[in-house]
């Protein structure tokens, strides 16, 4: 089981937005430094956080809160979730059991529509599945693409939340990286068309009327 709860840092923005809990009982229940609970309390940690309430996650009971409330020594007991369950020991391909590799494709569909900046290889490693799949699925080319309904990786068991948003922040940060570099990109390009009308008018001679100067010079010369 493991030893705090998944999004520990979102858990802790909960407890101390809808309860009386010490900052040490926060803290110890979350896996936190007592400071860090006490830096969200004055808004100078995890600002803009949505807070995750671990009872509805099944991750405190509420009788637990109440405990906790009226006595200020008492330690939290976490529930045990399977969506954590294992969350810091996987590493490496993922094994996915016979009974949830059908699951497999509604997963893929699910991360392809709520989250498209991940790549095919982060999907891969996720859930455990093939290339092939994501791409028929991606594709809308999958034998079975009219039944398959998009549900949440972690709902299905195929992946744990923290890993679910570990791999989603890789993701937005290199979907953001790729697309300063292209901006990046652009504004040189378009800094060199500049530069090179620039030059093509300076390179430019003066335009005179060719004509009217060798007649001139004519008459001035016949006179």
């Amino acid at each position: 089981m493991a030893n705090k709860p998944i999004m520990p840092t979102a858990t802790a923005v909960w407890l101390v937005e809808n309860t009386t809990l010490t900052f040490r009982q926060i803290a110890v229940f979350c896996g936190l430094h007592q400071l860090e609970v006490q830096g969200i309390a004055d808004d100078e940690v995890a600002v803009g956080t949505q807070g995750l309430d671990p009872v509805i996650n099944l991750q405190l009971e509420p009788e637990e809160i109440q405990r906790g409330e009226a006595d200020p020594d008492y330690d939290l007991v976490l529930m045990e979730n399977p969506a954590a369950e294992g969350e810091e020991r996987r590493r490496g391909k993922r094994y996915t059991p016979l009974s949830k590799r059908q699951d497999r494709p509604a997963a893929i569909a699910w991360l392809v529509k709520n989250h498209p900046e991940m790549s095919a290889s982060q999907i891969s490693k996720l859930i455990g599945t093939t290339k092939s799949t994501i791409d028929k699925v991606r594709d809308r080319t999958h034998w079975n693409i009219s039944n398959i309904q998009p549900t949440d990786p972690v709902a299905l068991g195929l992946c744990g939340q923290i890993e679910l948003d570990e791999a989603v922040r890789i993701a937005g940060e290199r979907a953001a990286k790729h697309k300063q570099s292209e901006l990046m990109e652009m504004s040189m390009r378009l800094t060199a068309t500049d530069d090179t009308k620039k030059d093509d008018q300076k390179n430019q001679s003066p335009l005179f009327n060719l004509g009217d100067f060798s007649l001139g010079s004519g008459l001035t010369e016949s006179q």
